[in-house]
């Protein structure tokens, strides 16, 4: 039988898995001046992005995004590998918040008015790391109970 992710776990990969799927997509229709800001940006924090084409990058990207978000959305992924993958990619957003000039205030982590859409991004984060630290599938009752005392019997 799958293993089915913990009733609590669904509303935050549904959310979270159709944010990150729809942007992913909405990216494979990106015009040219669009792969140029994205990957201008993404190469200021990640130097080593330069060697790509613009086009390639965000094609690259756009299918990473479809990849994270169909993984989130996916009951039969285990929660805690999609928190995985989802940290992962979380990870990285929050390094091209850190990393790009002019993102945060003068000394601050808080974000400048520039930075407040990056800096959302720490919600995947959090939510990567709960998925992490949770059991990832259910465990039936009597299996639980005999770890425990007091459980009825």
């Amino acid at each position: 039988m799958m293993p089915l992710p913990e009733p609590r776990d669904i509303p935050p990969r549904l959310a979270t898995g159709a944010f990150i799927l729809n942007s992913g997509l909405g990216k494979l229709k990106a015009d040219e001046a669009t792969a140029q800001g994205l990957h201008g940006m993404a190469s200021t924090a990640y130097p080593f992005l330069g060697k790509l084409e613009p086009a390639r990058f965000t094609r690259l990207l756009a299918w990473s995004e479809i990849a994270v978000g169909g993984t989130l959305l996916a009951p039969f992924v285990p929660t805690r590998l999609a928190g995985l993958v989802l940290t992962g990619f979380s990870g990285g957003l929050l390094g091209l918040y850190l990393r790009t000039p002019g993102m945060r205030e003068p000394g601050s982590l808080r974000p400048s008015q520039n930075g407040v859409p990056l800096a959302k991004d720490a919600w995947m984060f959090g939510i990567g790391l709960g998925f992490l630290g949770g059991r990832g599938y259910r465990v039936r009752a009597s299996a639980h109970c005999r770890t425990r005392r007091g459980c009825a019997r």
